[in-house]
């Protein structure tokens, strides 16, 4: 059992920034990848990034590449999602989620894939104002 608890949401205006925290408790918070997601109001629920075990690797969706970064300490049990340069159309309850059973990809695109995940959290609302 892995339970996700995420932070940092809020208002912010264009071009700010935020950063969302994801404390994890549970299984050992090192053995397992985890992934950010985002639903806007209306739409469906759609990847934002993801990073390994170790933090060695990450994967971001194509339109936020460049703009926020994906984190983690393990030895804080906590993942982190830095975003800068927000923009309106980001605005979303945001998702951290664990994968606790599929083990290593090769393809780091299958880290995008939102069936990998089991737990996921409760989401923290952004809300960017232009």
């Amino acid at each position: 059992q892995v339970q996700l608890v995420e932070s940092g949401g809020g208002l912010v205006q264009a071009g700010g920034s935020l950063r969302l925290s994801c404390a994890a408790s549970g299984r050992t918070f090192s053995t397992y990848a985890m992934g950010w997601f985002r639903q806007a109001p209306g739409k469906e629920r759609e990847f934002v990034a993801a990073i390994t075990w170790s933090g060695g690797n990450t994967y971001y969706a194509d339109s936020v590449k460049g703009r926020f970064t994906i984190s983690r300490d393990n030895a804080k049990n906590t993942m982190y999602l830095q975003m800068n340069s927000l923009k309106p159309e980001v605005t979303a309850v945001y998702y951290c989620a664990a994968d606790t059973r599929s083990g290593v990809s090769r393809r780091l695109s299958d880290y995008g894939l939102g069936y990998r995940y089991d737990y996921w959290g409760h989401g923290t609302q952004v809300t960017v104002s232009s």
